[in-house]
């Protein structure tokens, strides 16, 4: 079993000013969503210019930040927000949810499009290949804070993890962990399902989306087929992740909340396909050429 090494979640500290590692991954994968649209819209068959991915990529962070805070307030920290009015606005104890980030990209690539005079289609097709490094390297900023860790495990590629070895942060979470497994000494060896995450929502989706890209799809295929993946990958990857403490299993002993909000996103996706290649009403995203 690999040990975790308790990573300092600080990357740089000036004083009062604490710049964390979580924080770093956000920006590297705008950065990357950033750099992947403008190689994608440099292609000479394309639509876009490269300007063009400048505003899309400024509207996606809008929509990801306050859509991913408020989808965190409203499913999964109703609890939190019943007891402190101002708990939606302390951004800083942390709480993003995905499921809320895509609903307020959604909105926000809507407002793209409308402003840009664009099919809405078009522009969520153009988007669906740019945010999976960010949730990569997102879930690597959860490995390095030392939490969203999955269940008990005696696999060989679970982590051991030792209160008594991380920072204060970490440890905090380690041992609330220990709490819910009844585990006395605290030691934890569990699934990195940070990492499961990372992998399958992240680089597996990504190459699949980037690839599958390249050339003219029916318009919305391809973000019917982002919605595929990525809400398999986090519907299966649920079995081994803990859920949150304040909701648990919410049915059967085994449904979480996490399940509950991919569901709709593998159906929708599903359909979105079956759509896209009964009409093939062409991409907006190519010139068309004679």
């Amino acid at each position: 079993m690999l040990q975790y090494p308790g990573f300092n979640p600080v990357a740089v500290e000036l004083g009062p000013i604490k710049v964390h590692w979580y924080g770093i991954m956000y920006l590297i994968g705008f950065a990357a969503a950033w750099w992947l649209g403008r190689l994608r819209a440099r292609n000479p068959r394309s639509s876009w210019k490269p300007l063009d991915v400048d505003d899309l990529v400024f509207f996606g962070m809008m929509g990801v930040i306050f859509g991913g805070r408020a989808g965190y307030v409203l499913f999964y920290g109703m609890e939190y927000w019943k007891q402190d009015l101002w708990y939606p606005l302390k951004v800083w104890e942390g709480g993003m949810s995905f499921h809320g980030a895509l609903l307020g990209t959604l909105v926000a690539m809507a407002i793209y499009a409308w402003r840009r005079k664009r099919r809405i289609a078009d522009v969520f097709d153009f988007s669906a290949p740019l945010p999976e490094l960010g949730l990569f390297f997102g879930r690597l900023g959860n490995f390095i804070n030392g939490e969203l860790w999955g269940k008990p495990t005696s696999a060989p590629w679970g982590f051991t993890v030792d209160p008594a070895k991380l920072y204060p942060s970490q440890a905090d979470v380690a041992l609330t962990y220990c709490r819910r497994f009844n585990l006395n000494p605290c030691i934890l060896h569990v699934h990195a399902s940070q990492l499961y995450e990372a992998l399958l929502e992240g680089l597996v989706a990504f190459v699949i989306l980037w690839l599958f890209t390249r050339k003219p799809r029916p318009q919305l295929a391809p973000s019917g087929l982002f919605l595929v993946l990525y809400g398999t990958a986090r519907f299966c990857i649920e079995f081994v992740r803990v859920p949150d403490a304040n909701l648990g299993y919410l049915a059967a002993g085994w449904v979480t909340m996490g399940q509950i909000l991919s569901l709709p996103m593998i159906l929708g996706g599903l359909i979105l396909l079956v759509v896209a290649y009964r009409r093939r009403v062409p991409s907006g995203n190519f010139l068309v050429t004679a």
